[in-house]
This record gives structure tokens, sequence and C-alpha cells, in this order.
């Protein structure tokens, strides 16, 4: 979603002819997108203003904002504690960054913008083309969540679960397909909670997948608790939605699902998957991780091993527990550092080992790459598959924006390498 923020910024900003610089000492503004769900981005804040006040120690200062949930959570002490910012823009007030930029131009001073304006911001943000030009790119449907797991900042940086309208986003889908996307990841800090009048996510996709020249549908993030069944049923009828579902769930424990505040269980989660893969035998996963949580203990680690054992997730993101300020989980009792810096390690060797046997399955077999771009000097195409799985091919054609069955010939850690086959006839699904 960050991603995805900073491009509308930089739509936003062309407006006033702003246009973006490789090169930090030539800049007349300097905006810093961040995001606050792991410890240390506040102090990554402070590192970037270092950099940037070396810079221009002998130069005129340039504009200077801090935006996205590090500014909405702790704006206040950020602009106490180095003056050097002009300003803090929280993640609803994006569309006001304009007036804001333009003001300190004429030296109005501004400071403080973190209302929670969620509808007035997409009403500003939908006006504004999305140029990027991506064979895949990123569009959001809803912000915010009402869950309040007790780790979690979202809540207090993005504010409560808004859903733009469908007819909006169609629109949306329709711009950025005309610009030459092939593939769009439908955003949202609890994406599968979308719900606009009678549409929901399921509603949303089948009806963006008529869109003729639109070839991948993908969706993030979900949570279990709104994974119904009609979601369900779009896996197993929209042939454009891709086979791969990022699920979060934390812990493999059902005592520290419910420390966290998750309201589901280890058995509701598997049984979301069960259901799953019964329309859709081929579907895939990939799953977040805290290592470490309060009160954590060897046995509520070794549940985890063993749900990571079973499901198989074939990407998992993991982390040792990070106390956010303000949220419920702040000021409980860490466990002992050692031991979750421990935990997490044998951890990641595991999922790690099951992600390499994974890939290492694919050696020989074929899979259908979407080719995004040319990289390097040679005549080497980037793509990724229908599980997201990087795959780089030579090709003495242009790939870009073509989807091609490649047979995989070799992997390292993070890339499949393939030669191409044929190209790929999908049919137009019509819900």
């Amino acid at each position: 979603m960050n991603e995805y923020d900073s491009n509308r910024i930089l739509d936003l900003i062309k407006k006033i002819n702003y246009i973006p610089t490789k090169d930090l000492a030539e800049a007349d503004c300097y905006i810093l997108n961040t995001c606050h769900i792991r410890e240390k981005a506040t102090e990554k804040v402070y590192h970037d203003m270092g950099r940037v006040k070396k810079e221009f120690r002998n130069k005129k200062k340039p504009i200077v904002l801090i935006a996205g949930c590090v500014a909405q959570a702790e704006g206040e002490i950020l602009l106490k504690k180095e003056k050097y910012i002009d300003a803090v823009i929280g993640p609803q007030s994006y569309h006001k960054i304009n007036k804001v930029i333009l003001n300190l131009e004429q030296k109005i001073k501004a400071l403080n913008f973190t209302e929670f304006e969620v509808i007035e911001k997409f009403d500003t943000l939908s006006s504004i083309k999305n140029s990027n030009n991506k064979i895949s790119t990123y569009l959001t449907i809803q912000e915010g969540c009402d869950k309040f797991c007790k780790f979690c900042v979202v809540p207090y940086t993005r504010g409560a679960e808004f859903s733009r309208s469908n007819e909006e986003i169609f629109l949306e889908a329709k711009q950025l397909v005309d610009n030459g996307a092939k593939e769009i990841t439908l955003l949202g800090q609890n994406v599968n909670a979308y719900h606009y009048k009678s549409k929901r996510l399921s509603n949303l996709i089948l009806e963006i997948s008529k869109i003729s020249n639109l070839k991948r549908i993908r969706y993030t993030t979900s949570h279990p608790r709104d994974f119904t069944e009609d979601l369900i049923d779009a896996h197993k009828n929209c042939e454009k939605l891709m086979p791969l579902i990022h699920l979060p769930v934390q812990s493999g424990s059902n005592r520290i699902l419910d420390a966290m505040n998750r309201k589901h269980t280890i058995e509701e989660y598997l049984n979301i998957i069960k259901k799953i893969k019964k329309v859709k035998p081929n579907i895939e996963f990939s799953s977040d991780f805290i290592i470490g949580y309060p009160g954590e203990t060897d046995n509520d680690f070794m549940a985890t091993i063993k749900l990571m054992k079973e499901v198989k997730f074939i990407n998992s993101y993991s982390f040792v527990f990070s106390a956010r300020p303000g949220t419920p989980a702040f000021n409980l009792t860490k466990i002992n550092s050692k031991d979750a810096k421990e935990r997490l390690i044998t951890f990641q060797n595991l999922s790690e080992k099951i992600k390499i046997n994974y890939k290492k399955n694919l050696i020989n077999k074929t899979v259908t790459v979407l080719f995004e771009n040319k990289i390097n000097n040679g005549n080497n195409y980037f793509g990724r598959d229908e599980y997201f799985n990087p795959v780089v091919v030579k090709s003495n054609i242009d790939l870009s924006g073509k989807i091609k069955k490649v047979k995989i010939s070799n992997i390292n850690q993070n890339t499949l390498f393939g030669i191409q086959t044929s190209s790929f006839k999908q049919s137009n699904y019509a819900a």
C-alpha cells in the first residue's frame, strides 16, 4: 500500500510542476512516505533527516515533508524534535499535499495535517490520473481496520474501515488497464472486509474481471475473520483471480491468538484453507508471523512451527514482536530477547526450507508468466508466475506485457529461471 500511496503522491505533485529526481542534491522538495508497522520507523525518519541536512548544509534548504503512518502516529513529536521538518501529513490527508507545498513556497507556515478525512481524500485522488504505466499495478479499494489486534497500529494511523464505491474502483481499474496494466492487485489493510452497499470483494473481483485486457487479479491483505463463502466461490469461478492468497495468521497458538485479540482460532483458520482448497485444489498460501509475542512459551512457538509444517506456506514474513507506541500490547512484558531471536531464526530456517523445496519441485515444470520488463543489459526479461514467483527468461523479442508459458530450468533463493515454450491464451471470463 505504501507503494500505491507514493505513486498517488507523485501523481498529485505533478499537477504543481514537481517531477521526481534520483539526485537528492538537486531536490527542491523532499517527501518521505513512512510505514509504522514495526519499531525503528521513527528512527529512520531522523536518520533520513540527518542525511538530508548533511547534503544541504551549504545549500538552500528544501521543503521537507514527512508523510504516512509515522506522521500520523508521531507527528507532534517529530515536529518538536526535528525543526528541519516543515510539515507532517497523515495517510488520510495526502490530498492536501499540493496546498501544503504551495503554502510553504510562499513561506506560509504548515505543520500538522493528520485528520481522518478518508472520503475527501479519495474524492480528490480519484480525479488524478495514475500514470505509472506499469504492467502490474495496485489499486486501493479499502482502508483502515476495525479489528484492533493488540499489537497493531493500523486502527490508530489509518482509522476505521472505509470502502470506496465499486463504481469508482471499476473506473480506476479501467483507467489502469487503458494505461497498459495487465495485472491489478486490489489493496486494503483488511481487503476482504470490503463492503460498499450490497457489494463485497467477491462482487468487485467479478466485475473487474470483465475488463477485457485485464489478465490477472490479486488482492492483499486478507483477515481470516472476513473470509466469506462468496469470496471462496470467487476463487472457483474467476479465471483471472490468481491462485495465491496472503492470509496472515500471526501465531500457531490459540492462546497467543486470543492474547493478540485476533478473534479466530487455528482450527477456524485451517478450515478456511480446507474450504478454499476444495474449490481450488492448486491454491497456495503465504502468511505473516509474529515471533516472541509477550507471553509466548516454547509450546506456543512449537504450535507455530507445527502450523508452518502443516500448511507449507510458499512464502512467509516473520518478525520478532515489535512494540508499537499507542497499542494495547506496548506495555506488555516482553519475553527474553535472546529466546525471541533464536525462535525467529528457527522459524525462518524452516520457512526457507519449505520455500526452497517448493521451488525445486518446479524445475522441469511449466508455469505461466506475465512479463513486466527487461532487466540489466542482456536480453533477460522479468515477470511473475501465477503464484507471484519472480521468473527470468532470456529472449530476443520484447516480452513486456506478454503472457508466456515457461519451462523452469533452474532456481535460486528467490527467483525461477526458465525457457519460453509458448504463448498463453486466456479465455475472457465474464461473471
